[in-house]
């Protein structure tokens, strides 16, 4: 397969020279098995892991087949997000760039409608979107399939994660039967079976095995630190690392949009992306990324699918992946092309461990443990950076300016130390540059990662109260985002935080007593998860059985809660 040119898939001379524009000398494995049989009109099955340039595998053999005098949608394209739907089209654009009278549509959900109708009424042989989109314009009558020669399906399986199947299904039955159907996928649950069975005809299977593994070329190690704790040793990371590019992945929307905040206040050039930011927001999210104006992106799965950044020097999971596809699709994000990566798991408890271990059975990948460095770590660190960068201005001689050489030759004339001299501008430097970091908060942080599991959390007998706050199950509340909000705004401790009772509606939280009247003081009020949240004292009475303890009295009469999750 090394043998196989883009010259020997006998492509059009105006598609060749798009392909030499663009760079590209020779085809990976999945364009090389893929772009003869489509362009041979037969329906191909497609599976390859990320990067591995499927776009193009199915974007030459489409611009191959169109016919530009036909002012129709000839090829559809389903994509399962905005970020691939734009990608896709890019790769549609650049290929077709020297074939006169190609145009692609790309429409998608969060952008104004009207301009994409008309962008549609002025004609285009290419139409990429998302489902729901695309649904949006069928009911409306904007869009036409009847024309279609070609349907490819983009990440298939994310789209049917996405809960997609119906919008397929029912655009899918709006073209015509005798259409080329393409499906490209990362993995072949039985979904994508049965729809390869019911709307493709004897398709060929196209299976390829990246030539670099994703878990073999990235360094993986993951961090068990306190419930809490995370946005700390996360901190801490950062600090020690200094990735120039960074993605870190969420399992929520409201998490990315609290960490994002949480790294921008302390000083970290960090930007949100999540399904329910507007376009022109996403746009600017990420082109401000790109530029490499903000050096860490914080997402969820679904929002960063379809990103493609170069040079993403680590990935970061602030919360465990729910699936093992996910973890190999958010590592994937660095370590691209043979590149060298880094990855990072935050871990809080035991049953974050046992996933993370079926994670590396899955996959095979040793991930190994680590401990998030510690103060004196990252100043050692940093000053090796500082080091290593004045002895390369030490040998570029040249790079001194005459006034500066004269300005130490008069110290040296007036009898003063030159070593003490030097030892003052590294000082200076470093408060500038913040080399050093607190130990204060940060190395109780790294000793706790040392105590074992029943020394954590713990009072050590000291009197305690209760506090309820107005957040619960129903607005996505779990302990150890509650206990991160309340040691962030009201500096306490993780040891001092007793147990975490999340019902639906609200939440008790047990505090040292003396401590109590702060802790409402400085949480009332606050956002815990994109909610404002009212916080009161509470006084919890122990049930008569003894048992769980009841609700505050209301009129002399006790009531009792509904069933609780503890920490």
């Amino acid at each position: 397969m090394s043998q196989t040119t883009f010259e020997s898939l006998e492509l059009s001379q105006q598609v060749l020279q798009a392909i030499r524009t663009c760079g590209f000398e020779s085809p990976t494995e999945i364009q090389a098995k893929s772009i003869p049989l489509i362009m041979n009109g037969q329906d191909v099955v497609g599976r390859s892991n990320t990067g591995t340039g499927k776009t193009a595998a199915f974007a030459i053999p489409a611009i191959e087949q169109l016919d530009p005098a036909l002012k129709q949608v000839q090829v559809l394209v389903l994509s399962p997000t905005r970020e691939l739907a734009l990608q896709s089209k890019e790769e549609f654009d650049r290929f077709s760039k020297f074939v006169k009278g190609i145009t692609s549509v790309c429409i998608y959900g969060g952008a104004p409608i009207d301009r994409q109708i008309t962008a549609l009424k002025r004609g285009a042989q290419v139409v990429i979107g998302t489902p729901g989109r695309l649904m949006d314009h069928l009911r409306r009558r904007t869009l036409s399939l009847e024309q279609v020669r070609l349907v490819v399906l983009d990440e298939a399986d994310e789209m049917l994660d996405m809960g997609f199947r119906e919008d397929i299904e029912t655009i899918l039955s709006q073209t015509p039967a005798q259409r080329q159907t393409v499906l490209f996928s990362a993995t072949m649950p039985p979904e994508i079976r049965r729809i390869t069975r019911q709307y493709q005809n004897n398709p060929e299977f196209v299976e390829i095995q990246s030539k670099y593994k994703t878990v073999d070329s990235i360094e993986q190690y993951y961090y068990n630190v306190p419930v809490g704790r995370k946005a700390d040793a996360l901190h801490l990371l950062l600090y020690y690392y200094m990735p120039a590019c960074s993605i870190i992945f969420c399992n929520t929307k409201a998490m990315v949009e609290v960490l994002a905040e949480d790294l921008s206040r302390h000083g970290f050039s960090a930007v949100g992306l999540h399904g329910d930011l507007k376009q022109a927001q996403r746009n600017q999210v990420m082109g401000s990324f790109k530029a490499k104006h903000s050096k860490i992106l914080v997402a969820t799965d679904v929002a960063a699918r379809g990103i493609d950044v170069e040079n993403v020097d680590c990935v970061i999971n602030f919360d465990i992946p729910q699936n093992t596809e996910y973890y190999i699709h958010r590592i994937g994000r660095t370590g691209r092309a043979g590149k060298e990566g880094t990855s990072f798991t935050l871990l809080s408890g035991r049953e974050q461990e046992r996933l993370l271990v079926e994670i590396m059975h899955s996959t095979g990948a040793h991930i190994m443990p680590g401990l998030v460095p510690t103060p004196d770590q990252i100043t050692q660190k940093r000053m090796q950076r500082l080091m290593g960068a004045i002895q390369e201005e030490l040998e570029q001689t040249d790079s001194v300016l005459p006034e500066y050489a004269q300005l130490v030759e008069q110290f040296a004339q007036e009898g003063r130390d030159l070593s003490q001299l030097c030892a003052v501008l590294l000082q200076r430097i470093a408060k500038e540059r913040r080399i050093t970091i607190s130990p204060v908060a940060t190395r109780k942080l790294w000793v706790e990662q040392t105590k074992k599991p029943n020394q954590q959390n713990s009072r050590g007998g000291a009197a305690s109260a209760w506090v309820r706050l107005s957040i619960g199950r129903r607005q996505k509340a779990a302990p150890n985002y509650i206990l991160g909000s309340i040691r962030q705004h009201t500096g306490l401790d993780a040891n001092e935080v007793g147990k975490i009772e999340v019902s639906d509606q609200s939440t008790l939280v047990e505090v040292p007593k003396a401590k109590q009247a702060q802790v409402v003081k400085e949480l009332n009020g606050r956002r815990i998860l994109g909610n404002r949240v009212e916080v009161s004292l509470f006084e919890k009475k122990p049930s008569r059985s003894g048992g769980r303890p009841g609700a505050p009295r209301r009129g002399g009469n006790g009531s009792r809660r509904p069933n609780t999750t503890s920490r």
